[in-house]
């Protein structure tokens, strides 16, 4: 392709509106054009790069015997009431009615339509295992798209589903998926990328891993223990802390704390540690506005995810009303009178000597002792794991937090969908038995942003050669003159001939401009073709990443090219 018939335009300066350099870049580099919020189209670069990514990704969901299908973007209602998932998730699934009345949906995620497809063929044992998956277009409404392709309200997903009869198979085919996920991030030429343990969500299932890129504009948190390996992302990390218990117990007492609200404030007056207190956290219910008062060791944070899947409804914070009987600031669990649902923190159980609120303005209670003071209370994890916090798998101090983007995940989802879409088998016994399910993803457009987050530098992306949009990036400096011209065309010609993919850039524009552009397209080999290279019977060939700076003789070029890029691959 010839650079000045290619649709799109590139340009110096950096968008105000793009928080991350991958968004930026790709939008510099006319890879994309905002549509709507969280919506875009792409240009023809970024259609390649994403078309070579969805060729590795078949060829390795093939490789584990992957069969590819495809389900419908616009789905009937009745399938996501058949799992359930109509009411239970939120907004981000987009629902309408067509002309007829009839309430449909647009699908961000394919478990039920995986389900309808294959419930009449999957009826005998002898049909299992198998896998299916497609690559399809999908829409979420997220409350807040940002950051370009990273986070999206529209956007191309590779999704697979398998269908086991045990529990062990779909652990086995849960390994292979694992280790196939690793070969794609490295194929594509992601290096920072790790598994982690994360909360299954709304897809269900008591297993699932997320694959992360590590980076410091991602927006997800990660758990790390350099010393045995454990990972997990924040929402599902367990936040393991210390016994926080004296030899003697001190009596419960009542302290006037004036216009002191804060946890901070109230051990500062008292001259206590925030590790010897206790603070309250209030949600509400989303279906009712119930309240929910979650009390936890002062230095810590609730995890929201945590308490959701505790208790199995969504939650938000909490707007406290005069009539709830709650003392804002002062809450504390002793002679709580709130009608609410109180729940505790590990962290707190067998804690003695702790201030806390007395559900009295401006009062707080010292010496306060769990085992003695609030007898029933039933304690469960919902805190957030700390940095240098206590791993959960070896028991070591030294938990680290890092940022992260998530590029794939995996769930084992067991029977939740089989079981409620009445999809059953016969099995070799003659008994009927629901299938087990894995799901497995790969957002497309956010991978390739995640590429170009992680490969790039200030003046544009270096796409590894496994996904950047050509091989070779041809650039004729001085095109007004015959001899670059003449030279410059048959090696286009011949390169492309060899079955190269080849940008070519003639146009009568400044080698400044040029290399600029080139720049933002981030091809990784540049071919230069110039008078003064001429003059010297060679051309000059120059990598993106700057690995590979070399000359080569004029008659020996295509071949000289040709080996280069070998040496890139």
């Amino acid at each position: 392709m010839k650079l000045d018939k290619l649709v799109g335009e590139r340009f110096k300066e950096r968008p105000s509106d793009c928080l991350v350099d991958s968004h930026a870049l790709m939008i510099r580099g006319g890879y994309m054009k905002y549509v709507g919020n969280g919506i875009f189209s792409l240009y023809t670069p970024l259609k390649r790069i994403t078309r070579k990514i969805e060729q590795i990704l078949r060829e390795e969901m093939d490789a584990i015997d992957g069969q590819e299908v495809l389900f419908p973007l616009v789905m009937p209602a009745g399938l996501l009431e058949e799992s359930g998932r109509y009411t239970s998730i939120g907004k981000e699934l987009l629902r309408f009615s067509d002309r007829n009345n009839s309430p449909h949906v647009l699908g961000m995620t394919h478990e039920e339509a995986s389900v309808q497809l294959v419930r009449e063929y999957g009826q005998s044992y002898a049909k299992y295992p198998f896998m299916i998956y497609q690559i399809q277009t999908k829409f979420r409404d997220e409350a807040r798209p940002r950051a370009g392709l990273i986070r999206v309200r529209e956007f191309t997903m590779k999704d697979a589903y398998s269908f086991h009869t045990s529990q062990s198979d779909l652990e086995a085919y849960y390994a292979c998926c694992h280790a196939a996920y690793e070969r794609i991030f490295q194929r594509v030429g992601l290096k920072d990328v790790v598994s982690v343990a994360s909360d299954s969500g709304m897809m269900g299932g008591s297993v699932s891993h997320e694959f992360m890129l590590l980076t410091p504009i991602g927006e997800d948190s990660i758990a790390l223990c350099d010393a045995c390996g454990y990972r997990a992302n924040m929402e599902a990390a367990q936040c393991i802390t210390p016994p926080q218990r004296d030899a003697v117990s001190a009596p419960l007492n009542m302290v006037h704390t004036p216009h002191m609200q804060t946890i901070e404030s109230v051990c500062n007056f008292l001259n206590t540690e925030v590790t010897k207190s206790c603070k309250a956290v209030v949600y509400q219910r989303n279906s009712d506005d119930k309240y929910i008062i979650l009390f936890l060791r002062g230095d810590l944070e609730a995890n929201e995810t945590k308490i959701t899947n505790f208790l199995g409804c969504e939650i938000h914070p909490a707007n406290i009303t005069e009539e709830s009987g709650i003392q804002a600031g002062y809450i504390g669990p002793v002679n709580l009178q709130a009608d609410a649902i109180v729940l505790y923190d590990k962290s707190l159980e067998g804690s003695n000597n702790i201030c806390c609120g007395a559900n009295v303005e401006e009062y707080h209670y010292t010496g306060l002792d769990l085992d003695r003071d609030v007898k029933d209370a039933q304690y469960h994890d919902f805190a957030k794991i700390q940095e240098n916090g206590i791993c959960p798998c070896c028991g070591k101090e030294g938990i680290h937090i890092s940022r992260g983007i998530e590029v794939g995940n995996i769930f084992q989802l067991g029977t939740k969908y089989s079981a409620s879409m009445n999809m059953s088998y016969i099995d070799q016994d003659g008994s009927l038995k629901h299938p087990v399910m894995g799901c497995y993803g790969i957002g497309v457009g956010r991978l390739a942003a995640a590429i170009c987050e992680a490969s790039h530098d200030d003046y544009g992306p270096i796409w590894p050669a496994a996904v950047a949009p050509w091989q070779v990036h041809l650039c004729a400096v001085r095109i007004d003159d015959p001899e670059v011209k003449a030279f410059a065309d048959k090696l286009y010609e011949d390169l492309m001939a060899q079955g190269m993919e080849v940008i070519y850039d003639d146009r009568a524009v400044s080698a400044g401009i040029m290399f600029s552009d080139a720049d933002l397209l981030g091809v990784p080999l540049r071919v230069i073709v110039s008078p003064r290279n001429l003059k010297q019977n060679s051309i000059e060939l120059v990598s993106r990443d700057k690995s590979l700076r070399s000359s080569a003789g004029l008659e020996d070029a295509v071949q000289a090219i040709k080996d280069a890029w070998n040496e890139l691959k």
